[in-house]
C-alpha cells in the first residue's frame, strides 16, 4: 500500500537498515543522480527546487540514470542491527517524474564477513514486484519471519527512491558475549525495546535506547508539559534479563526542559511479550529512589541502586515531565 501522507507507520519497530545504527550500503548497479548513501539517511528527505550539479538535478535519495538497455537496477544495504523484519517502506518522496514504477526487495541471512555481499544462492524473496506511488511513502508488510543481515532493494527498471526504511524487531547474536561480560542491557543493538510510555509527545520513547548520542531534542523522549497532578513513565523491556550494576540518565541538550527528578522500578517478567502485558499485574520493586537531575547532563547511577538479583524491565520515571536523550542500562545478563 501507499501512503502520500506518511501517516501510517509499523510503531514502535526499529529501522534496522538506518545509519544510525549502522546500516550501510554496499553497492549498487548504478547511482549516477544521486548517491546510494541517501537511501539510509536518517529524517526525511529535503528538496530544493533551484539546486542544480554538473550530473542534472540535485535529489536527495538514490537516483539511476535512464536505462536505454534491457534489465532493472539495484542496492545492496548491510543492516546496521540483524533481526527480522515485520514491514518495509519505501519512500518516493520528492521522486514525482522520475520514480520506478515497481519495486522487490530481498533478505540474506549472511554469516560470512560483514564488508562482503551475500552469494546469489542466499537470498530469499522478502517483498514480490509490487507498484510504487509517486511521492509517497509506499508501506508493506513483509512476512518471511527469518533472521535477516542484507537487504537487496531492486527497482524496476531505473529511477529515484529518497530513503528506504527496514522496521523490524532486533535479534541479537548473544554468542558473541563472554560469560559476566558488562552489556548496555536496555539498548537495542541488545535487543532492548521501549514497550510503553505515559506520553511522547515531542519526541518518541524509542529514542531513549539507541546506541548513538542524542544529535539535538528532537532524538530524546520529550514529553509535553504536565498541567495536572502526576509524572511521566517509560517502561524499557531489557533485550536480555540481567543484573543490573549502573544506570545511565542523560539529560542531553534538555536545558530548560529537563525533568526535576527521576526514580526506577524494576520487575522479573521475562516471558511478558512486548505487546499486550498488562504492566500493573507484575510485582515492580524500586531499584532507585526519586533523585534529583541536572540540565543537559550524563547522570550516572551505581550506589544508588538496590540490589534485586536478575530483572527483565524498567519503570524510567520522570517527575513530572520534561526530557531524557538516553538510558544506558549496564548489566550482567543472565
Amino acid at each position: 500500500m501507499h501512503d502520500p501522507s506518511g501517516s501510517a507507520s509499523f510503531t514502535g519497530l526499529v529501522d534496522l537498515a538506518s545509519e544510525l545504527v549502522g546500516g550501510t550500503t554496499l553497492a549498487a548497479t548504478d547511482d549516477f543522480f544521486a548517491a546510494k548513501e541517501n537511501l539510509i539517511k536518517p529524517g526525511p528527505a529535503a528538496f530544493d527546487a533551484d539546486r542544480y550539479t554538473d550530473l542534472g538535478k540535485w535529489m536527495d535519495g538514490w537516483e539511476s540514470r535512464r536505462k536505454r538497455v534491457p534489465g532493472h537496477d539495484h542496492c545492496v544495504i548491510r543492516l546496521g542491527l540483524a533481526g527480522i523484519i515485520h514491514g518495509v517502506d519505501i519512500d518516493t518522496s520528492h521522486f514525482l517524474g522520475n520514480h520506478p514504477p515497481y519495486a522487490s526487495l530481498q533478505g540474506a541471512g549472511f554469516s560470512g564477513d560483514r564488508s562482503a555481499l551475500p552469494e546469489e544462492d542466499e537470498w530469499e524473496e522478502l517483498l514480490p514486484r509490487s507498484p510504487l506511488a509517486p511521492g509517497s511513502h509506499n508501506l508493506f508488510p513483509v512476512l518471511n519471519t527469518g533472521r535477516w543481515t542484507h537487504v537487496r532493494l531492486h527497482i524496476f527498471p531505473d529511477g529515484g527512491v529518497a530513503r528506504l526504511r527496514v522496521y523490524g524487531t532486533v535479534v541479537p547474536d548473544w554468542s558473541r558475549a563472554a560469560s559476566g561480560d558488562v552489556l548496555d542491557l536496555a539498548s537495542v543493538v541488545n535487543g532492548g525495546a521501549v514497550v510503553a510510555a505515559s506520553d511522547m509527545f515531542f519526541g518518541s520513547k524509542e529514542n531513549l535506547i539507541m546506541p548513538h548520542v542524542a544529535r539535538d531534542m528532537r532524538d530524546g523522549w520529550e514529553t509535553r508539559r504536565r498541567r495536572g497532578p502526576g509524572y511521566d513513565w517509560a517502561i524499557v523491556k531489557l533485550g536480555r534479563p540481567g543484573r543490573v550494576r549502573s544506570i545511565e540518565v542523560d539529560t542531553k541538550h534538555f536545558k530548560g526542559n529537563y525533568p526535576d527528578q527521576c526514580s526506577i522500578d524494576a520487575c522479573h517478567a521475562p516471558n511478558a511479550g512486548i505487546d499486550g502485558l498488562s504492566w500493573t499485574q507484575h510485582a515492580w520493586q524500586p531499584l532507585m529512589p526519586k533523585t534529583k537531575l541536572a540540565a543537559d547532563t550524563n547522570h550516572r547511577f551505581a550506589s544508588e541502586l538496590a540490589d534485586l538479583g536478575p530483572v527483565s524491565h524498567l519503570m524510567l520515571n520522570i517527575y513530572p515531565d520534561g526530557g531524557v536523550s538516553r538510558m544506558r542500562v549496564l548489566g550482567v545478563p543472565e
